[in-house]
């Protein structure tokens, strides 16, 4: 019988009011893909912490051991010496130095002399990079590379630090399907070569392309691992939420009402260039409905969005009008005092500020709404926060837990919630479900029926085909800056919104 190459034994782990993780077992064989799902917050990002020497010996109960050797990690380098890298779904590059800098930093390839070897550093950085796929020079500043290479440069990089266990966290959250895919013929690659892969995602359909084995935690306990031939999406789900969920897509069927929203020829520079991203857009949005906005990253459906309400880039003309009325709006503010709100895909970088509270991140958006004179109005700060906490179904030990410290469902659901208590009358969602699991999305997706219900405008831009078709009533489709074209829902189908997204639709 093959030994395991990593081996978890009664694993549990407590923070103030939260028990994470309680008597976790994990097994992992040599090169072998395992799938570790589970909802947010189910304890799959601090089990791969104590992995990785994040949480040190001391701060967690149990044990385990690398090919049957005890480990006792005070900290990440040790890990990594042991073999062990993880790939977080934010990416850990510096994007002002070059490929092979990045590739052995903290690690440099040295001469006898105590300085760099630089001939050398490029003579290993390029078979790095070969390995993975990529043929940019070692020179080549990271910051010239797009997501998906990046990703690949993450994977050079572990691979440089002789990597036997590799964990990616995420590592399609922000690639489109032919990059995805793409990865996983590399994994696939480095499975062949015994390095074994712990594969963490929410693209279900993908855990099932690529896992040998997939392990399921719920609430921070240990569910079962299972075969891959004996696991299908319906049931990983159940297993996952310790329910059916029978529509994972629950759209109503609505009579679309008035046009509420209407752009007119809007065309959009870069901030940093003179290139232009969007180019005569036109479209209109009806009450009663929900507008899903589709195409390939970069195809500028983002871009627009934000020039329109002041957050990016500079406008080239064009109208916006709101129930018929022209709309000038001059920032991001002005946006918000005329009911316009924007939940933007970044929820880290844009939508949050980490190292505040719950609370005040739920009233940031509406401050004013709880200030009296040169003061906030606490009592009814807290209240106001309570209210979303509960409606939105939030988990959080308190109010004044840091936001920084929930998962990524519960982090998008403040986001959300931030919003919803300006009262908006349309409410943009920028790929409102990445990174966040079946559970907290069918939550986030009954949310935007009640909005539409009550009246809101909501407009959903998404990579995610299968919810674009399953909650949209219409869909507009973007090509290289433009409009390629509108399908009903009736109409929609992957491939259809995919040959519109890469430009070989027929007229």
């Amino acid at each position: 019988m093959t030994q395991s190459i990593l081996s978890m034994q009664a694993i549990s782990k407590e923070f103030p009011g939260v028990k994470a993780l309680e008597q976790v077992n994990f097994e992992l064989n040599p090169g072998e893909i395992l799938a570790l799902v589970g909802e947010n917050g189910a304890g799959k990002s601090t089990l791969m912490k104590i992995l990785s020497g994040y949480y040190p010996e001391g701060t967690f109960t149990g044990s385990f051991a690398i090919a049957g050797s005890p480990c006792h990690f005070r900290d990440i380098k040790q890990s990594e010496q042991a073999g062990i890298v993880i790939i977080h779904q934010e990416l850990a590059l510096v994007p002002q130095l070059s490929l092979a800098e990045n590739i052995f930093l903290g690690q440099e390839c040295t001469s006898s002399w105590g300085t760099i070897d630089w001939e050398q550093t490029w003579t290993q950085a390029e078979a790095l990079l070969k390995r993975v796929g990529l043929n940019h020079h070692p020179q080549t500043l990271v910051k010239h590379l797009a997501v998906a290479e990046q990703q690949l440069v993450e994977i050079a990089k572990a691979l440089g630090r002789k990597a036997r266990i590799l964990i990616l966290d995420e590592p399609t959250a922000a690639l489109t399907e032919k990059e995805s895919q793409r990865l996983l013929d590399i994994l696939r690659q480095l499975k062949s070569e015994s390095v074994a892969c712990i594969y963490i995602s929410h693209r279900l359909h993908e855990v099932l392309a690529i896992a040998d084995r997939i392990s399921i935690l719920r609430d921070g306990r240990t569910i079962g691992t299972y075969p891959r031939a004996e696991m299908s999406e319906d049931r990983m789900v159940a297993l996952m939420v310790g329910r059916d969920l029978v529509d994972r897509f629950p759209r109503k069927i609505r009579s679309p009402g008035p046009k509420m929203f209407e752009v007119e020829n809007w065309g959009v520079k870069s901030e940093s260039s003179d290139r232009q991203v969007c180019h005569n857009i036109s479209f209109s949005a009806h009450q009663g409905e929900i507008l899903g906005v589709s195409g390939l990253m970069g195809s500028g459906r983002s871009e627009l969005f934000m020039n329109l309400l002041g957050l990016w880039g500079h406008r080239i003309g064009g109208t916006l009008k709101w129930q018929g009325q022209d709309l000038h709006l001059k920032s991001a503010r002005d946006a918000a005092l005329h009911g316009l709100a924007l939940v933007t895909e970044d929820r880290k970088r844009y939508g949050l500020v980490l190292g505040m509270d719950v609370k005040r991140n739920c009233s940031l958006a509406s401050l004013q709404s709880f200030t009296r004179g040169w003061s906030i109005d606490s009592e009814r700060e807290i209240q106001a926060a309570s209210r979303i906490v509960e409606e939105l179904q939030v988990k959080t030990p308190s109010l004044e837990q840091k936001v920084g410290h929930l998962s990524g469902g519960n982090q998008q659901k403040i986001v959300l919630g931030k919003w919803l208590l300006t009262q908006p009358k349309l409410l943009i969602l920028d790929e409102p479900t990445r990174g966040i699991d079946v559970g907290a999305r069918y939550e986030i997706y009954k949310i935007m029926n009640d909005l539409v219900d009550r009246g809101v405008l909501v407009i959903m831009i998404s990579s995610d085909l299968a919810e674009v078709i399953g909650m949209s009533d219409r869909i507009l489709v973007f090509h290289e800056g433009r409009v390629a074209g509108e399908l009903s829902a009736a109409e929609a189908s992957q491939e259809r919104i995919m040959a519109m997204a890469t430009g070989s639709h027929k007229s």
